[in-house]
């Protein structure tokens, strides 16, 4: 019994525990993927709605850890004095690099928002005109464009809205409070942006649209 008490402390002793995993590094998520868009899938709402909660939660959800992982960590070291007093104020959040925050921002961010953007003029097409969904996309060149022209044709006040049928109603109700959540979720994200990147004073309509326009050029640029 005494052997068997030696034992057992030599082994605590020893450190001879199993290698602690290192903490992982957060990941930056990936922009949002555009469904196949039919008015099939408009139609299904479920569907509609569950690809916007999907896009919204791994994009605007997560959006501090989507720019904790765009940090590079420190090479400092810890310093036992931070600990030698008791921290009475949060810590500051550390802020991020320019070019990282411009590259989240053209290659996921707004990717992701345009998106969704893209998935809800072309579901408002639907609710206009089911048997021609593209008919907002031709009305307006421009992605700025159409968001204006979705307003107006989806505005029941207006007097361009003409509901066919009750499912085109109830796909141009969701559609009208989908755009109006993303107009607060957008506003949310790029708050936390720019305290993290930067506030240049642009708010977030203004800078999409910007990226907008340049991916515009850029797409002018390719064609021959």
């Amino acid at each position: 019994m005494v052997s068997w008490l030696f034992w057992s402390k030599r082994s605590d002793s020893s450190g001879s525990t199993s290698p602690k995993t290192p903490a992982s590094t957060p990941k930056m998520s990936q922009p949002s993927n555009k469904p196949t868009l039919t008015p099939q899938f408009c139609f299904n709402e479920t569907a509609l709605r569950d690809f916007l909660r999907l896009s919204r939660v791994a994009i605007d959800d997560s959006i501090i850890q989507n720019l904790n992982a765009l940090i590079t960590p420190s090479r400092a070291g810890f310093d036992p004095s931070s600990t030698a007093e008791r921290q009475t104020q949060t810590p500051r959040r550390r802020s991020i690099d320019t070019e990282s925050c411009q590259a989240f921002k053209n290659n996921v961010l707004f990717q992701s928002w345009q998106t969704r953007s893209d998935v809800l003029s072309y579901c408002a097409g639907v609710a206009v005109d089911p048997e021609d969904p593209d008919l907002i996309a031709r009305e307006a060149e421009s992605a700025k464009d159409r968001e204006r022209v979705v307003d107006e044709r989806l505005d029941p006040y207006s007097g361009r809205f003409f509901p066919r049928e009750a499912r085109t109603e109830s796909l141009a109700n969701l559609i009208r409070n989908e755009r109006g959540v993303e107009g607060i979720i957008r506003a949310r994200t790029w708050g936390l942006v720019a305290e993290r990147c930067g506030d240049n004073g642009v708010g977030w309509e203004e800078a999409l649209d910007r990226w907008r326009a340049a991916q515009e050029r850029d797409q002018a640029l390719k064609q021959p």
